[in-house]
This record gives structure tokens, C-alpha cells and sequence, in this order.
């Protein structure tokens, strides 16, 4: 900028100025009138629905299903994409660290004076995207089943059983999870890798009296299962014989 032009944004800058008004108490008390607005909606919708507090909370409990604020669904639903132990960290501190770096950076990388979108087709299109895609995530967040829940699919054998075999399959899957398998095994994308075997395939490995015989005798660490209730005890070696 020369000096002719720099006298002349400041000639126009004066003459504007002189147009305004002053930041107090004019845009101070638009903002002071908005807040209280806003406070008070927020006081009437407490009055009148109250706070979703929920049951009490239980240590003990094991088909609490946990959830995050309605914001995080997108975050929420990412870490369920993202099997991968290797890859969490950079799911859960890289992407959203990445984007505020970015967004804070904006300024200094983006030094164009045009302002109107279509004039923009990166910008627009980066934005668009960001948008489409926190939208899809926080919907299937929201929406997503129990975490107590295998994701495994059923195998083509047995959906090829019938309904019957495959409502079999789900009970079973159902009740795999609630025992806390998976706490010491993985199964498909789900559980931990130890210290029992990878049960993904294990159908095809052990029959299904043997599944049962180590699930009454199992080996140290893992606890008997011979008091479950025995609809579940079938269910759940109905399940993992299933598996090949």
C-alpha cells in the first residue's frame, strides 16, 4: 500500500467512523438484551422439562450403555470407525487437534480479499465437506446400537439356516457381550487381543461339545461359566460354534 492509497482508506475510514456509533453503550446493550433472552429460555425450558438426570449411577452395573453429549456423537461415532488400536490415538488427539490448528491458522494461509463463495470453490468445498461429514457421523452416533452388542456379521452358513438360526446367532452374540468375553478375546473388530485366543474363527477349530466342555472346565484365568443361566450357556456356544 503507498501512501496515496493509505491516505485514502484513512479518509474513508474517518468518514465512517464518524457514521457509527459508539461500541457503549449501544452494541453492549444489543448484547446484554441477547444474554438475557437466551437466559431466560434456558430458564423457562428448566421449568418446564427439567433435567435429564437419569438413573442413579452403579459400579456394579454392566449393561449400562455408555453415551457422550450430543457434540461429541461425531468424535463418538469416529472412535467406533477406527478399529485399529494403532490408529486411536491419531483418531481422538490428531484429527481434531489438526482441524483447530487449521482453523487457527486460517488468517495466514488464506490472504485472498474475495469473500464471495462461488468465487471460492476450495474453501467452499473443504467446508462443505466438514460439514457433511460431522453431520453423517453425529446421526449414525446417535444412532448407533448398544457397544455391549458384537458387531460381528452372521455367516453366510448361518443365514442360510433360516430366521430362526440366525435370531439364534443375535441371542447369542447378545449374550457373548454381556459375559464380558470380550474383555479377554476378539472377536471380529471387537475386544481385546488377551490373554485368551482370538475367537473369530474358533467354530472351525473346537466342535461344539468342546466349546462347551471348556466353557464348564475352562483354563486359568478364565472363570467357569457352568452356573450361567442355561438358556444364555447355550446361546453362547451355539454362538462361537457358529463362528468359521
Amino acid at each position: 500500500m503507498n501512501q496515496q492509497e493509505k491516505e485514502e482508506y484513512l479518509r474513508e475510514y474517518s468518514i465512517l467512523k464518524s457514521q457509527g456509533k459508539p461500541f457503549f453503550p449501544y452494541a453492549v446493550a444489543k448484547d446484554s438484551l441477547m444474554g438475557c433472552v437466551v437466559v431466560a429460555v434456558i430458564i423457562v425450558l428448566s421449568l418446564l422439562y427439567g433435567a435429564q438426570m437419569g438413573p442413579k449411577a452403579s459400579g456394579a452395573s454392566t449393561t449400562y450403555v455408555p453415551r457422550p453429549d450430543w457434540y461429541f456423537f461425531f468424535l463418538f461415532q469416529l472412535l467406533r470407525v477406527i478399529h485399529p488400536p494403532g490408529f486411536l490415538g491419531v483418531a481422538t488427539i490428531g484429527v481434531p487437534t489438526l482441524g483447530m490448528v487449521l482453523l487457527f491458522l486460517l488468517p495466514f494461509y488464506d490472504r485472498s480479499a474475495e469473500r464471495r463463495p462461488w468465487r471460492r470453490p476450495v474453501a467452499m468445498a473443504t467446508l462443505v465437506f466438514v460439514i457433511v461429514a460431522m453431520a453423517i457421523l453425529t446421526f449414525r452416533g446417535a444412532n448407533v446400537g448398544a457397544p455391549t452388542v458384537d458387531s460381528i456379521a452372521a455367516p453366510a452358513a448361518v443365514k442360510a439356516a433360516g430366521p430362526a438360526a440366525l435370531a439364534e446367532f443375535n441371542a447369542g452374540r447378545i449374550a457373548v457381550a454381556d459375559a464380558g468375553c470380550e474383555a479377554c478375546h476378539t472377536i471380529g473388530a471387537d475386544g481385546n487381543p488377551g490373554p485368551g485366543p482370538n475367537l473369530t474363527h474358533v467354530g472351525s477349530r473346537i466342535p461344539f461339545q468342546g466349546i462347551e466342555r471348556t466353557l464348564v472346565n475352562p483354563t486359568a484365568p478364565m472363570p467357569s461359566f457352568k452356573y450361567m443361566n442355561a438358556k444364555e450357556f447355550t446361546a453362547i456356544t451355539t454362538f462361537l460354534s457358529d463362528l468359521k
